[in-house]
């Protein structure tokens, strides 16, 4: 901690930071589940150690114990119902994920398989009849199960899935059938060693007639074989995250009781009569898909957190690690007094700190959604469509983040004992699993353009092409206001046109009017060429192929813009103090960086000058030494534990 504010020779005073007030504050609300995760930690900090030192079987079932150990603690019940043994909370529950990626991320993934995955779908899915069955014993490990929805060649495709359920009228049962091996369901968490319950999404056939993708309770192991009918294989060593036991299944004509389906939007009676309230069966499925949208918040705030576990290492490695004599002194230089170094960690400090507080955003809306006490689809859309945008840039973000961390830290950086090994092998799959980013940027473009209408859900992307190929542009550049948002810009500048002007480039307001303008002015372009080619004769499916870099520019924009809003606002609702001045340079940092990072379009599209792009590289740089005096407090409020950092040759 700055033990006081010292004013520099042009007159800034820098702020000191009360590193436990600033914890508090990240903490929020759920501070004492986090530091109960925390606690956690420490006491299993040896699994970090066991990850290098047992072999694959052994450390997996290490990984199960630890899991089953944190449970009995409460931790990973946070979000089940009281009634069942849980804790009734659903935004503590994402806190206590979210703290869990300081540790070993088997262990993460393994939580999240057991409890959000396979749990999450048994809760949401299900009806009171599972819910009694299963929830008690699953909310304290006792009952392992898997989540079984991948099929090798069906991976982002869930409505193409190919495993088959069909009812027999004959004995009430459900026979589940894997068509093919392309049908076989792949790299399912706990498939391979622990799992004892599957939960199974498979195409269902009533009385010959297709009803679409529904999830069933399947038992994969009876007394710890596979069960009568059911094939297991081992995935084997993966990239990371070992600890799990990902494995394929196969079914060869299982039988499973009627039961079995979980029945919250659709039952079939014992007659073989199928019913849902849910008529239109793409709005069926996405409603069912939609409730378990928790794993992307989960994934998201979980890449978040390791981001932060290598800042910390790699902000603190830099405060101490001398290199290099300066000419006008006799003492080596701390490596994050260089410009350089500065320019390649804080940057990344600063979008984590955003990222942080836009994952607050998500929690919250999360929390919110689920315990509604009446059903609203745009809210239920409208974060499906932020979980899918933050996920994304979280998780490659965390990817970005590690890897320079790694190379800041130069050759000790590359050594296992100092975490970046394991943090980079194990986090690379984030990008990948609970949905492909590009996947789910699609996704979160698909609701920009069709403004969430009440069609939603029935759209795929020829259907969402046709849509908005029938609009009139003019109704769409109304709605989203591109003109209006021209003026604003240009209103928070002076001499109108004239962009080159010195303005405030630490307004608030232009940095959130500047990214407002290429949000909106990319989502018309985008309309305009996806109308343009139709109105030319082109297959929609084709058509929608041919913008898809426009596609993911635009829903990357708009959850950048989601991403400032949520930290300005943070910032601005904080009381006056050292706290708000430190946040305060981080979020025009972050604001800063974003738009240099996409000057080249700023500059095509008259936003930014060649001059104004020089001085705002000029405020990036000053922007980064005030924020380096204040950076190991900054890393220092995550409140990382300090086993969970374990780089004994980088911070000694």
């Amino acid at each position: 901690m700055v033990n006081e504010s010292a004013a520099s020779p042009n007159g800034y005073v820098q702020p000191s930071v009360d590193v436990k007030a600033l914890t508090a504050l990240l903490d929020g609300e759920y501070g004492g589940i986090r530091d109960l995760v925390r606690t956690n930690l420490t006491k299993h900090a040896s699994v970090l150690e066991d990850a290098e030192r047992l072999g694959l079987d052994a450390f997996r079932d290490r990984v199960r114990d630890v899991v089953v150990e944190m449970a009995a603690t409460g931790q990973t019940g946070m979000g089940f119902p009281q009634a069942h043994g849980g804790g009734g909370d659903v935004g503590a529950s994402i806190a206590a994920f979210e703290t869990l990626a300081f540790g070993d991320l088997s262990v993460l993934v393994k939580t999240g398989v057991q409890f959000g995955l396979f749990g999450g779908a048994i809760l949401h899915l299900g009806t009171e009849r599972h819910h009694e069955a299963y929830l008690p014993r699953l909310i304290t490990g006792e009952l392992m199960g898997c989540f079984a929805m991948t099929e090798t060649g069906h991976g982002s495709d869930v409505q193409a899935l190919r495993t088959v359920a069909r009812y027999d009228q004959d004995t009430a049962e459900f026979v589940i059938t894997t068509d093919g091996d392309q049908a076989r369901k792949d790299y399912i968490g706990n498939a391979a060693r622990h799992a004892e319950l599957a939960v199974v999404f498979a195409q269902l056939e009533v009385g010959g007639e297709q009803e679409g993708v529904h999830a069933f309770v399947v038992p994969i192991r009876v007394d710890g074989a596979p069960a009568p009918g059911v094939r297991i294989e081992d995935d084997g060593r993966k990239m990371g995250l070992n600890g799990v036991d990902n494995g394929r299944i196969w079914f060869d004509g299982v039988r499973v009781p009627r039961e079995a389906l979980l029945n919250r939007f659709a039952d079939v009676t014992p007659e073989g009569a199928y019913h849902s309230e849910i008529e239109n069966p793409g709005r069926r499925f996405f409603t069912m898909l939609g409730t378990l949208v928790q794993g992307r918040v989960s994934v998201a705030g979980a890449a978040i957190n390791a981001s932060k576990v290598a800042l910390t290492i790699a902000v603190k490695y830099a405060a101490r690690r001398r290199q290099f004599t300066a000419a006008s002194d006799s003492e080596e230089q701390l490596l994050l007094d260089y410009g350089t170094h500065q320019r390649r960690l804080l940057p990344l400090l600063a979008r984590t700190y955003a990222l942080h507080f836009a994952q607050d955003v998500v929690r919250g809306r999360l929390h919110d959604v689920f315990t509604a006490d009446t059903d609203d689809d745009l809210a239920r859309r409208e974060l499906e469509s932020r979980a899918a945008g933050l996920k994304a840039l979280g998780t490659w973000h965390a990817t970005r983040t590690v890897q320079e961390c790694r190379e800041a830290c130069g050759g000790a950086g590359y050594l296992a004992v100092n975490r970046f090994a394991a943090l980079k092998a194990d986090s690379d799959v984030f990008t990948t699993f609970e949905g492909d980013n590009h996947v789910l940027l699609q996704l979160v473009a698909k609701g920009m353009l069709t403004h969430h209408a009440s069609a939603f859900e029935d759209l795929d992307q020829r259907g969402m092409v046709r849509y908005v190929a029938n609009l009139a542009i003019e109704t769409l550049i109304e709605k989203t206001a591109v003109h209006k948002l021209l003026e604003r810009v240009r209103d928070l500048l002076p001499g109108g046109d004239e962009w080159d002007q010195e303005a405030g480039l630490l307004d608030s307001e232009y940095q959130l009017a500047m990214l407002r303008f290429r949000e909106e002015h990319m989502l018309t372009g985008l309309a305009r060429r996806l109308k343009r080619g139709v109105d030319q004769g082109g297959p929609p499916g084709l058509v929608f192929s041919q913008v898809q870099d426009h596609v993911i520019a635009v829903a990357s924009a708009h959850v950048e813009r989601l991403v400032l809003e949520a930290f300005v606002e943070r910032v601005r609702g904080l009381p006056d103090g050292d706290e708000k001045v430190a946040l305060g340079l981080l979020c025009d940092l972050f604001a800063l960086c974003t738009i240099e990072d996409d000057r080249a379009w700023f500059m095509e599209h008259g936003r930014l000058s060649v001059q104004r792009s020089k001085t705002m590289r000029r405020e990036v740089n000053d922007l980064c030494r005030k924020v380096r005096a204040v950076a190991v407090d900054l890393v220092d409020a995550w409140n990382v534990p300090k086993p969970m950092l374990r780089s004994p040759e980088l911070l000694g």
